[in-house]
C-alpha cells in the first residue's frame, strides 16, 4: 500500500511546488572568472563541464577549452580570439556572431552547432595570420555562415550541414558562406546545402559532394581533383578554371547542362 501512495504523493508535491514557486529558473550567465575557475578545476579524465551554460557576450580570449564539454553552451557574441577548442564537445552550441580569430577548433565536435555570422577577421580583408583552424572538425548538421577565406578545414565533416543562402530570411541581407582559398581537401559535404556558396580557388581535392546542393555556387579556379560529385545539384554553379583531374560522378550529377565551365558528360542532366 505504501508503494501505491508514494508516486501520487511525489507528483502532488512537484505540482504544488510548481504552482507556488514557478518553473525552475534558467542557469544564470557565467562570469569570465567563473569560466576560468571551471577550466582550472579540470584535469586528466575530468574535462571542464560547461554544457548548457550561458557564456554569451563574454571576452574569453586566449582561454584553453581543449577537451572541454560545451554541448549546447551559449557563446553568442563571445570573443574567442586565440582560444584552444581542440577536441572540445560543442555539439549544438550557439556560436552565432562569435569572434574566432586564431581560435583552434581542430578535431572539435560541432555537430548541429550554430555558426551564423562568425567574425573571423578584424577587417574586410582576410589576413591568414588571423584565420581559425577547423581541421578534422565535425560540423555535420551545423549551420555555418561567415567569411572563412584561407581557413584550414581539411578533413572536416560537413555531412548535411547548412552553408547555403537562406532566401526566405534576409533581415541581415544576403549573407553567404565565403570559403575562397580555404583548405577543404578531403572534406565530406555529403547531403550538405551549399547553394550560392563561394569556393573560388579553394582546395577541394578529394572532397565528397555526394548529394550536395551546389546550386549557383562559385567554384571557379578551385582544385576539384578526385572530388566526388555523384548526385550533386550543380545547376548554375560556376566551374570556370576549376581543376577537374580525376573528378568522379559527373555522369551522375544533376543540372550539369545549366552549370558554367563544366564538361557535359554523356548521360549528364
Amino acid at each position: 500500500m505504501k508503494m501505491r501512495w508514494l508516486a501520487p504523493g511525489l507528483l502532488y508535491a512537484v505540482v504544488l511546488g510548481f504552482l507556488l514557486f514557478g518553473a525552475p529558473a534558467p542557469a544564470a550567465p557565467m562570469s569570465v572568472a567563473g569560466v576560468r575557475a571551471a577550466l582550472a578545476a579540470a584535469g586528466p579524465g575530468h574535462p571542464a563541464e560547461l554544457s548548457g551554460r550561458d557564456l554569451s557576450n563574454l571576452d574569453l580570449s586566449g582561454l584553453d577549452f581543449a577537451g572541454a564539454r560545451l554541448a549546447k553552451a551559449d557563446l553568442h557574441g563571445s570573443k574567442l580570439v586565440g582560444c584552444d577548442f581542440r577536441r572540445a564537445d560543442l555539439r549544438g552550441a550557439n556560436l552565432m556572431l562569435a569572434w574566432i580569430m586564431r581560435a583552434n577548433f581542430s578535431g572539435a565536435d560541432l555537430k548541429g552547432a550554430d555558426l551564423y555570422g562568425l567574425v573571423v577577421y578584424y577587417g574586410l580583408d582576410a589576413v591568414p595570420a588571423d584565420a581559425p583552424d577547423f581541421a578534422g572538425a565535425n560540423l555535420s548538421g551545423a549551420r555555418i555562415i561567415g567569411h572563412l577565406a584561407d581557413v584550414d578545414l581539411h578533413g572536416a565533416n560537413f555531412t548535411r550541414a547548412n552553408l547555403g543562402v537562406d532566401i526566405t530570411n534576409q533581415s541581415m541581407g544576403q549573407m553567404k558562406i565565403v570559403l575562397t582559398d580555404a583548405n577543404l581537401a578531403g572534406a565530406n559535404f555529403t547531403g550538405a546545402d551549399l547553394n550560392r556558396g563561394d569556393f573560388s580557388f579553394a582546395n577541394l581535392a578529394g572532397a565528397d559532394f555526394s548529394g550536395a546542393n551546389l546550386f549557383g555556387a562559385s567554384l571557379n579556379g578551385a582544385d576539384l581533383s578526385r572530388a566526388n560529385l555523384s548526385g550533386a545539384d550543380v545547376a548554375g554553379a560556376d566551374f570556370t578554371g576549376a581543376v577537374l583531374t580525376g573528378v568522379v560522378g559527373l555522369d551522375r550529377a544533376r543540372g550539369v547542362a545549366k552549370a558554367v565551365g563544366l564538361p557535359r558528360p554523356a548521360g549528364g542532366k
